[in-house]
Order: C-alpha cells, then sequence, then structure tokens
C-alpha cells in the first residue's frame, strides 16, 4: 500500500475515524495500531507478515531474557542469537541469489563447474528497516541503555508501526516505544505540522521525483550517451531521489504527528553539506547514526589509531552501502562514500588546527563527490558504470537535451526555493511561520498540484526496493 495512492487514503480515513474513538484506552489503541500495520504491510503479500511477526516476538522474549541473565556468558549467548537470526533471515531473503549468482560468474571464469540453483526469493517490502530497527532495540537492552519492554503489544506496535514501516525513520526504542506506554494529548500545533508534512512530502513525491523520473531513465537506459547527457540525468536522480526518499520521510512524519507520534526527522538539507562528513549527518540520518551507533563503534571506532579508524570507516560504508541492495553497483558505492571519508578524516587531522577550505570551494567539491557517488548507485552494474563514466569523455550535445534541461530546471526549482527559505530561517518547518492566510493559500497551491499530477497507477517509492 503506497502513501501516494487511493487505496491508502481510504485506509488512511478509515483509520482515523477508529484512532480518535479509542486514543485514549491504551490497550485499545495500541491492539488497533497494530492491527492496521499488519494490515498495511500484508497488503503486499500476507505471506510476509509471518516475518516481521516472527521477528517482533523473537527479539520481544530475546529483550526479557537479557534483562533477567546475570551471567555476562548467558546475555552474549541470547545476543547472539538475536542479531544471528535476524541478519540470517534479512540475509537469505535479501542476498541469497546475489551471492549465488556472483559465485557461479566467478567460478565460470576459471572453468569450475557449479551447480547451486537462484531461488528468485521475493524480497521482502521494508524487511531491512525493522529488521534494524528491532535490533537496535536488542542491543540497546544489552546494553543497558533501556530496559525491556513488559508490553508485547506494546512491542509489536514498536517494531510495525505502519507510518515508518516501510522505508523508515529507522526509529530508536529509547524515542518511540515509550510512546506506547502514555496517553498522547494531540494538539492543534501539531495536526498543523502533520497536515504540513504531509503535503510537501506528496509534492516531493508526486510532483517533483516522479517527473524527473523520465529523464533519470532516458539516459540510465542508454549509457554510451554524451557527458552532457549523463551530467544532466546524474543530476536529476540526485533530486529524484532526494524528493523521493526524504518525501516519504515527511509523509511519515506527518502521518505520526496527527496522530500524536513524533518520530525523527531523516534529512536535513544534505546537499549544502560543505563536507562529506557533513552530508551524511544530514542525509538518511537515522541510517547513518545505526551505522555509527551499532557497527562503526562496535569496531571499535576511532580508538585505536588513524589506520584502525580508517579500516572501520570503510566497513562501516561497505556494509552500508550492502544494506542497500544485492548489488555490486551498491558495493562500489558504499566503498567510494568509505574512501571518501577516509580522505576528509585524513585531511582533518593533517590540518590540525589550521582552518579549513572556506564554503564557496569545499561545498562544489563536496556535490562533484555525492553526484558522482548517485551515478554508481544508480546504474545497474559495473559495465554500466564504465560506459556513464567514458561518456563523461563526450561534450557532444544532442538537441533534445535543452528541452529535457528546461524541464529538469522546472520540477527542481520549488525545492530549491523551499530548502533556501528552510536554510536562511534556520528551520526545517519554516512556512509554519507563515500567517495562516499565506500558509493556507501554500497549502491550497501544493494540494492543487499533487491532484492534478496524481496518477491512479501510484509509482512506487525508490526506497521500497531496499
Amino acid at each position: 500500500m503506497l502513501f501516494n495512492s487511493d487505496t491508502f487514503l481510504k485506509f488512511f480515513g478509515a483509520f482515523l475515524l477508529l484512532f480518535y474513538l479509542c486514543r485514549n484506552d491504551l490497550r485499545a489503541r495500541n491492539a488497533l495500531i497494530v492491527a492496521a500495520s499488519y494490515f498495511f504491510y500484508g497488503w503486499w503479500d500476507y505471506r510476509l507478515l509471518s516475518l516481521l511477526i516472527l521477528t517482533s516476538l523473537l527479539d520481544f522474549f530475546v529483550g526479557i531474557g537479557l534483562e533477567r541473565a546475570d551471567l555476562s556468558r548467558k546475555r552474549k549467548a541470547l545476543l547472539c542469537l538475536s542479531v544471528a537470526a535476524n541478519l540470517s533471515l534479512l540475509g537469505f531473503f535479501k542476498y541469497y541469489d546475489f551471492f549465488v549468482e556472483s559465485m557461479a560468474a566467478s567460478l565460470t571464469r576459471l572453468d569450475i563447474p557449479f551447480h547451486a540453483r537462484t531461488l528468485n526469493l521475493i524480497l521482502p517490502v521494508g524487511i531491512s528497516f525493522y529488521t534494524f530497527q528491532s535490533m537496535s532495540y536488542i542491543i540497546d537492552v544489552y546494553r543497558r541503555q533501556i530496559s525491556a519492554s513488559r508490553q508485547l503489544v506494546n512491542f509489536l506496535a514498536y517494531v510495525s508501526f505502519f507510518p515508518q514501516l516501510v522505508a523508515g525513520p529507522i526509529e530508536r526504542a529509547a524515542h518511540l516505544l515509550p510512546q506506547f506506554d502514555r496517553t498522547l494529548t494531540i494538539t492543534r500545533p501539531m495536526l498543523e505540522e502533520g497536515l504540513w508534512l504531509i503535503l510537501w512530502g506528496l509534492f516531493k513525491k508526486v510532483v517533483l521525483a516522479d517527473n524527473l523520473a523520465p529523464l533519470v531513465e532516458l539516459v540510465y537506459q542508454n549509457p554510451a550517451g554524451s557527458g552532457p547527457m549523463v551530467v544532466l540525468g546524474t543530476v536529476a536522480f540526485a533530486f529524484q531521489i532526494y524528493c523521493d526518499f526524504s518525501g516519504y520521510s515527511d509523509i511519515a512524519r506527518g502521518t505520526a504527528r496527527t496522530l500524536g507520534f513524533d518520530i525523527l526527522f531523516n534529512f536535513n538539507l544534505p546537499y549544502v553539506a560543505t563536507s562529506l562528513r557533513e552530508f551524511w549527518q544530514r542525509w538518511h540520518i537515522s541510517l547513518s547514526t545505526w551505522l555509527r551507533d551499532y557497527l562503526y563503534i562496535s569496531l571499535g571506532g576511532n580508538r585505536q589509531g588513524s589506520g584502525r579508524t580508517y579500516f572501520n570507516l570503510l566497513i562501516t560504508m561497505l556494509l552500508g552501502g550492502l544494506w542497500h541492495g544485492a548489488a555490486w553497483n551498491f558495493v562500489l558505492w558504499g566503498l567510494w562514500h568509505g574512501g571518501g571519508l577516509i580522505v576528509c578524516r585524513f585531511w582533518r587531522e593533517w590540518r590540525g588546527s589550521r582552518p579549513g577550505l572556506p564554503a564557496i570551494i569545499a561545498w562544489p567539491i563536496t556535490l562533484l563527490f555525492v553526484l558522482y557517488g548517485w551515478l554508481l548507485f544508480r546504474a545497474g552494474s559495473f559495465e554500466q558504470i564504465c560506459l556513464l563514466t567514458g561518456a563523461l569523455g563526450n561534450w557532444s550535445t544532442p538537441a533534445w537535451l535543452k528541452s529535457y534541461l528546461i524541464n529538469l530546471i522546472v520540477f527542481t526549482l520549488p525545492l530549491v526555493g523551499m530548502e533556501l527559505w528552510q536554510a536562511k530561517a534556520k528551520h526545517l518547518l519554516a512556512p509554519l511561520a507563515l500567517a495562516r492566510w499565506k500558509l493556507a493559500l501554500l497549502q491550497g497551491l501544493l494540494l492543487l498540484a499533487i491532484a492534478l499530477f496524481w496518477e491512479k497507477d501510484s509509482t512506487p517509492f525508490i526506497y521500497f526496493q531496499f
């Protein structure tokens, strides 16, 4: 079920009626959230619900076991059980076919017979997100940073909360789980914030991202084009993936806000970053902080010298790239960003207290690095990466390119204007400070644009495949 579909509008409308009837009864409210979340998730394929339920039940009881266990060895065994089970499910459904195909290709080149078959597994929607969310709970309980939940329904609601179930943000138990344990007061400002985020998120997805998609497809389906084509297509993809993914996050946050819940911001003007480190502090914040807190720090972080720090950065970003999908272009994308972060850290260590590059130089360098990373991310294969990269040396300009350039400008100006406004105000909800009639006019224009570009056959969000 897609946020940008008629089906979701009907589902959410019906849910709101029931929710507001039982919002003050915690048991009924949380049971309704679980039932609605399972219905929402099962709309794609009810059979995949079993994985979500299995993950939730396993970690609920392991969490209680961790809190009761007094021996370090027993606690480590329980932690390993949870992590191994979660990663096994994730790895089997997401990476089995990829590794079999890669191994078969490698052994074939060496003339070694290999007969293992792929299973053509269906990738469960959102499995990477809810698995990481559930694992973070177990690790936090193991570290004694939070107490284990004793309310099964509340925990099921935490893992499956439908606004952010499929594509995040990846919530932390310390932030979201307590909200299921108390009655939430829904205020007018919360409803206004929720409505704005839903409208702005839908505008970014339906109007901006979906209208940039044809240009991206045109360029990346013809990788042997010219440099201007590749540049235009890659810039379009940078805007498309940002509008698509941040649009989902805005709708998720806005939907939760109308119910009285608060979930994390996942994006903070990432393309204004003046360093790669800053970019990752602004892009997909819930994943970057998850990788930092549960992988990078667990590997030793920066506590064991520069060489080990560089290694930890590379491994963290490599696995972050692989988290996005079972393909070599995601591996290369992760290594690209890992290498970039190593260079950034080396630069900071080398210059010490000396001033860094001015923003007017650092910003374009960072943006160009990120843009080439998007080329690696979007390309379908290593061969396509080579063709697209080689095309950058051919600067012949096809006649039709001008019309697509105009299309790119038209569908990115609203985003650029809004983000400049937000950056100047230093507030991601800057429009809410407008006079009521101005805000109503702005929201009306957004709603009109959404209605004009709304399609019966909704386009899935890009991050649904991860």
